[in-house]
């Protein structure tokens, strides 16, 4: 089933519910529902663990998991999908969220020299923020829907093939018979 393939990469609910920054949660982290695979709530864990990893900001593990325990979410895959957005990643992904945000503003330059210090965070973001931040939301939003529509047609498609497989092995043996 789904759940199994699924199930096969979750890290441990132990860990989870052990991490530092999770913590603050407290109770709320120890919602069965949280932690159910359903197709429902994984769509929804795609849709907001997607979203949160557009989220320029530090910590994105808390939001998701926030938002999952709003939403009654799987807090693994919420909390886990952030991670699309680590330090390999980050600078593809967010210059691409600032090219996307350029298009809505005429006046920004399309090109733009990334460089991780202070000195460039201080004299360049206040030139960029505007469009890098609309571009993280728009593609935060995009790639939000078609997550959560990629997962409900795998399940769906997953469900499906499982069911029409169980069929035929009835078959067989009743034939068989």
């Amino acid at each position: 089933m789904a759940r199994k393939l699924i199930k096969k990469y979750l890290p441990d609910p132990s860990q989870v519910k052990n991490n530092r920054f999770l913590k603050l949660f407290g109770k709320a982290l120890h919602d069965p529902q949280l932690w159910h695979l359903t197709r429902y709530s994984v769509a929804h864990a795609f849709s907001l663990g997607i979203f949160c990893a557009f989220i320029p900001v530090p910590f994105q593990m808390v939001l998701a998991a926030g938002g999952a325990i709003l939403l009654r979410a799987n807090l693994l895959l919420s909390v886990a999908l952030v991670w699309i957005t680590n330090p390999l990643t980050m600078p593809v992904i967010f210059g691409f969220a600032y090219y996307i945000g350029s298009l809505f503003f005429p006046n920004t330059s399309e090109s733009f020299h990334f460089e991780l210090s202070y000195e460039w965070l201080a004299n360049s973001l206040g030139a960029i923020w505007q469009p890098f931040l609309l571009g993280c939301l728009v593609c935060g939003v995009v790639c939000s829907i078609i997550g959560h529509i990629a997962i409900r047609i795998f399940w769906r498609v997953h469900v499906a093939n499982q069911w029409k497989l169980r069929q035929l092995q009835r078959r067989q043996r009743d034939t068989s018979h």
